[in-house]
């Protein structure tokens, strides 16, 4: 059975996210740099990189850096925007990293993380940082914030678009938030292109755990690129900023 990330990261992921811009991607890594306390030229790793946007702004920004996705979809983009080759792009699952590791900071971005059923695998993901990280070496996990996206959910939104009709279909259910995307082109009678999208809920306490299983030390969460600190009830995102164990 094709699992929903294997089919949803193609052609139509680049038309319903396209709204997503490059300069705000150059602003969040400004403020990541700080967090991360970064040297120059370390040697970053941003894991389920898709199209590029942040790697190539922390190439920008004097970073050696890899990205790695498991859609060849993506990585083509990020390939294309990357004229100059200033970034190794990867095709890799997150939790079977093709790599030695020796990283100075690990990034993971705008809740790449949560696909699987089973915890067991997001552990994989985690301990798959650690292992990619040098001892001390430091880590973002940008999650969404599972209170406020409770209180938030839209159920239903729909667009127009470059000629293509989308609908947005949202809940929460078993413990994940859904989403089912309708895509069809406008004046068309065929049946819409339907793709999926299931990430898992966490808490802070039950994300906090499983960074510590792993191996990985907490040391700060904020609540969004603009926000120092972490609310529960109002931040619209869960950033985990933190380091490796030493030993």
């Amino acid at each position: 059975m094709t699992e929903w990330y294997e089919d949803s990261f193609g052609e139509d992921y680049l038309l319903v996210y396209k709204h997503r811009d490059v300069q705000g991607a150059y602003e969040e890594v400004h403020k990541m740099i700080n967090w991360l306390k970064l040297e120059p030229q370390a040697r970053v790793l941003d894991l389920c990189c898709g199209m590029g946007r942040h790697s190539l702004a922390l190439a920008d920004a004097g970073f050696r850096v890899t990205g790695i996705d498991l859609s060849d979809v993506l990585l083509r983009e990020a390939r294309q925007m990357d004229t100059e080759n200033r970034v190794e792009w990867i095709h890799a699952d997150m939790r079977n990293l093709p790599l030695q590791g020796g990283f100075d900071a690990v990034v993971n971005l705008f809740t790449s993380f949560g696909y699987f059923r089973e915890d067991g695998e997001q552990l994989k993901v985690l301990q798959g940082i650690r292992h990619m990280l040098k001892p001390g070496g430091s880590y973002i996990i940008d999650f969404m914030n599972t209170a406020y996206v409770t209180r938030h959910l839209v159920p239903h939104s729909k667009r127009e678009t470059e000629g293509h009709r989308i609908e947005e279909f949202r809940q929460i259910k078993d413990g994940f938030v859904q989403k089912e995307i309708h895509i069809t082109d406008s004046g068309s009678s065929q049946k819409p292109r339907i793709h999926e999208e299931r990430v898992k809920l966490y808490t802070r306490e039950q994300l906090s755990d499983m960074l510590q299983e792993a191996g990985l030390v907490v040391d700060q969460v904020h609540g969004g690129y603009d926000e120092e600190q972490y609310d529960e009830q109002d931040s619209p995102r869960m950033i985990f900023v933190g380091h490796r164990s030493v030993e």
